[in-house]
């Protein structure tokens, strides 16, 4: 493999016929590195041991057909963009593929321009795909940084508890004076939590009348209290 290779997406082509293979590769091989495998075995094997971008898979292939390939693709690696080539495209085989997470079809006879547009653009979905994944892990990261800031003991102390408490789903009860950073650990524990992905809620019970505190977590119907004029959700 050339330097001029490793940044260069590759694609690998399924196809038990090595002439279809082989034009393919005529087709791809200026802009793409390409791999190719004879059946779905050796693809296997091939997005097992190499970084693969876009999966060119005939649906008809010796031994495994290409749905099914497709499904053992997916398992491996559910971001891999998979195109599946077919001389006779059915709604049922469509479907199939698309539930299993196909990227596109490619219907025989094409035109070059075609196979090239295709595969730029599952490329490039591919490649967003993992810039989001990064930005997310680098956003978390960060947040877990800034989060509790300190090189006292005691505030290594709070962190290594917070992570701890975290993992948990117990009720966790924060208590300190004010301005001491009660919803910043609060955060800091919902963050690192299995529910990160869900809306944290602050909710400062001084700040509200104690008649109403049940009505602002719960909820109220309309006309259930003096002065209800409308339905409200909790929180």
């Amino acid at each position: 493999m050339s330097g001029d290779d490793v940044l260069r997406p590759v694609a690998l082509v399924v196809d038990d016929e090595e002439s279809v293979r082989e034009s393919f590769r005529l087709v791809l091989d200026q802009d793409y590195e390409v791999l190719d495998a004879p059946d779905g075995a050796r693809a296997l094997e091939l997005v097992r041991a190499n970084h693969v971008d876009v999966v060119l898979l005939d649906i008809r292939l010796p031994e495994m057909d290409g749905i099914e390939v497709l499904e053992r693709l997916k398992a491996l690696d559910d971001s891999l963009e998979v195109i599946l080539v077919t001389a006779v495209k059915t709604v049922r085989t469509a479907v199939a593929a698309m539930k299993l997470g196909a990227f596109d079809y490619l219907t025989k006879p094409f035109e070059d321009e075609e196979l090239l547009s295709l595969v730029r653009r599952a490329v490039e979905k591919r490649s967003l795909e993992r810039e989001v994944t990064f930005l997310r892990g680098e956003l978390a990261r960060r947040h877990d940084r800034d989060e509790i800031v300190g090189e006292h003991p005691e505030m290594q102390k709070l962190a290594r508890l917070v992570t701890q408490v975290a993992r948990t789903t117990t009720t966790v009860l924060i208590s300190g004076e004010s301005g001491t950073g009660k919803e910043l650990i609060a955060r800091a524990i919902h963050h690192r939590g299995p529910r990160r992905d869900k809306p944290f809620v602050p909710v400062n019970p001084a700040a509200i009348p104690e008649a109403l505190v049940e009505s602002e977590l719960f909820g109220h119907e309309k006309g259930a209290f003096t002065g209800a004029h409308q339905r409200k959700l909790g929180r």
